[in-house]
């Protein structure tokens, strides 16, 4: 059991990082999973092996759920509220009778908001979804510091430029 937990790690992401913008569901249920290793011992003081993947796989299997059916409206609601209160803070700053067309900067600045967020949802998942599949394979590898370091930026960038390339419908040379 302790032999097959860093092996389901680093499949996982090796998937994530090579594929997690096309698998966005699995990129959500391997940051639920590595969580559920990282929460384990905050609820057990020596957590077992098979606790520890348990609470992974639930962890996991929940966000995966909330990534299928809740993934547009989210990131939309996200981008609304980041837009507008982004929008009534400019305004705020720039102009002296913002507070009378509060609802109208907050109403725009949310809908450029949200359109804006859903346009570069993919380049922000393709950079989330690197690193998070470059820490489940870096982490079970025993290195000195500066080797992780350098082992996790280069899984991550070798992460970002597949899944950019698969973008742009071209192959990695």
């Amino acid at each position: 059991m302790n032999f097959s937990v860093p092996i389901i790690s680093a499949l996982i992401g090796v998937v994530v990082l090579l594929f997690g913008r096309k698998l966005f569901w699995l990129c959500v249920a391997a940051v639920g999973f590595a969580a559920g290793f990282e929460v384990a011992p905050h609820f057990v003081h020596e957590p077992t092996p098979l606790l520890m993947l348990t609470l992974g796989l639930v962890l996991g299997f929940v966000g995966a759920l909330l990534a299928l059916f809740l993934q547009k409206v989210a990131i939309a609601i996200a981008g609304f509220l980041a837009g507008g209160k982004l929008a009534t803070a400019i305004a705020a700053a720039f102009f002296i009778q913002s507070a009378s067309y509060f609802g109208i900067t907050f109403l725009i600045g949310g809908i450029i908001g949200a359109l804006l967020l859903l346009t570069l949802f993919d380049w922000a998942l393709i950079v989330v979804s690197s690193i998070v599949g470059a820490y489940l394979i870096q982490h079970i590898i025993v290195l000195p510091p500066s080797g992780a370091t350098i082992l996790f930026i280069g899984l991550a960038a070798v992460g970002i430029v597949v899944q950019a390339a698969t973008i742009r419908g071209g192959r990695v040379a």
